[in-house]
C-alpha cells in the first residue's frame, strides 16, 4: 500500500506545484528552457503513474466500508458525465463557458462515482486520493488566476462533437473496464 501512497501523493505534489509554488515552475522554465521543463513534468508524471499502477496491483486490499451504490447506475451516469467534462477540456465547446475546471471536474466526478461502488483500502486511497487532489487543484488555481473569465460562447456542433466522443469513449471503457482494470464495469 505504501507504493500506492507514494505514487497518489508524488501525483498531487507534481501538479499542486506549478499552482502552489508559481516562482519555483518559473525558475525551472528559465534555468531549463519551456520544452525540457515540460519533459521532466512528463517524467514525474510518468513516474507518479507508475508507482500508482504497480501500487494498486502489489496492494492488498482490506474492506473499509460498505459501497453504498454498488449495482446502482448512478455511479454510471457520474463517470458519463466525467468522461464529457474531461473530452470537453480538450475542446472548445460551450461547457467551458459554464465550468471553469472541466478537467478536475471529471476527476472529482471520476473519484466520487468509484467510491460510491468500492469500499476498500485500495480504492480510498486512489479515488479518494485524487479526488481530493482535485479539489486542492481547484482551489489553488483559483486563487492564483484570480476572477474566472469565461471564454466565449461556441457553435453547437462543437458540442455534439464533444457529446459524440464522449459517449464513443464511455462505451469502449464499459466494454473494456475487465480487460484494462481487472472489474467489469457494470456489476451484475
Amino acid at each position: 500500500m505504501i507504493i500506492l501512497i507514494s505514487g497518489v501523493i508524488f501525483w498531487s505534489i507534481v501538479h499542486l506545484m506549478p499552482s502552489v509554488a508559481p516562482s519555483v515552475r518559473a525558475t525551472l522554465v528559465t534555468r531549463l528552457g519551456e520544452w525540457p521543463y515540460k519533459g521532466l513534468f512528463a517524467v514525474d508524471i510518468i513516474i507518479a503513474l507508475t508507482l500508482i499502477i504497480f501500487g494498486w496491483k502489489t496492494a492488498t486490499p482490506a474492506e473499509i466500508f460498505v459501497p453504498p451504490l454498488y449495482g446502482s447506475p448512478i455511479p454510471s451516469v457520474l463517470l458519463a458525465a466525467a468522461i464529457l467534462l474531461f473530452i470537453a477540456s480538450a475542446l472548445p465547446n460551450n461547457l467551458k463557458h459554464y465550468i471553469r475546471h472541466p478537467q478536475m471536474t471529471a476527476v472529482l466526478l471520476w473519484s466520487i462515482a468509484h467510491l460510491l461502488t468500492n469500499g476498500d483500502s485500495r480504492s480510498v486511497v486512489l479515488f479518494g486520493g485524487l479526488g481530493l487532489w482535485s479539489i486542492a487543484e481547484m482551489l489553488l488555481i483559483n486563487r492564483r488566476d484570480g476572477a474566472w473569465q469565461k471564454p466565449p460562447a461556441t457553435a453547437l456542433s462543437t458540442d455534439v462533437i464533444a457529446v459524440i466522443l464522449s459517449i464513443a469513449v464511455f462505451m469502449a471503457l464499459s466494454y473494456f473496464h475487465l480487460t484494462l482494470f481487472g472489474v467489469p464495469a457494470i456489476s451484475a
